[in-house]
C-alpha cells in the first residue's frame, strides 16, 4: 500500500478527519488520534488491543510506540510491514478502540 491509498482508506472511515501534529499526518475521530504517520520516514503508529500487543511487537518492524500509552500503541516501520488487508483491519481496530473511549452519545454518532 502506498501513502495515498493509506490516506484514502483512513478517510473512508466514518467521522475521520486529518491534520498535522508534531510534523506528522494524523487521522482522528472527534480530535482523538487513531493513526499518526511520518511522511518523511513512512513509519506510523496505531492503537492496538493490549491483548495483541506482545504478538505485534514480536514481529519484525513493529515495536512499542514512543511517547504513547504503554502496551496500547505500536510503531510500524513502514506500510510494507503488514499485508494490505491486515493493515486496513488494524487501522479500523485502532479507530474503534479510540471511539470506545468517547461518550456513548458520540459513539452513536459514528455507528
Amino acid at each position: 500500500m502506498d501513502i495515498e491509498t493509506f490516506r484514502e482508506y483512513c478517510l473512508t472511515l466514518n467521522g475521520t478527519t486529518e491534520g498535522m501534529k508534531w510534523g506528522h499526518l494524523c487521522f482522528m475521530i472527534e480530535e482523538k488520534m487513531f493513526v499518526i504517520i511520518s511522511l518523511e520516514e513512512g513509519s506510523f503508529s496505531i492503537k492496538c488491543d493490549p491483548e495483541d500487543f506482545d504478538a505485534l511487537v514480536g514481529r519484525a518492524g513493529i515495536q512499542q510506540a514512543s511517547h504513547m500509552a504503554k502496551r496500547q500503541w505500536v510503531r510500524v516501520d513502514g506500510l510494507e510491514v503488514m499485508p494490505d488487508d491486515e493493515l486496513k483491519r488494524r487501522i479500523s481496530e485502532s479507530r474503534a478502540l479510540v471511539l470506545a473511549k468517547l461518550s456513548k452519545k458520540l459513539q452513536e454518532k459514528y455507528k
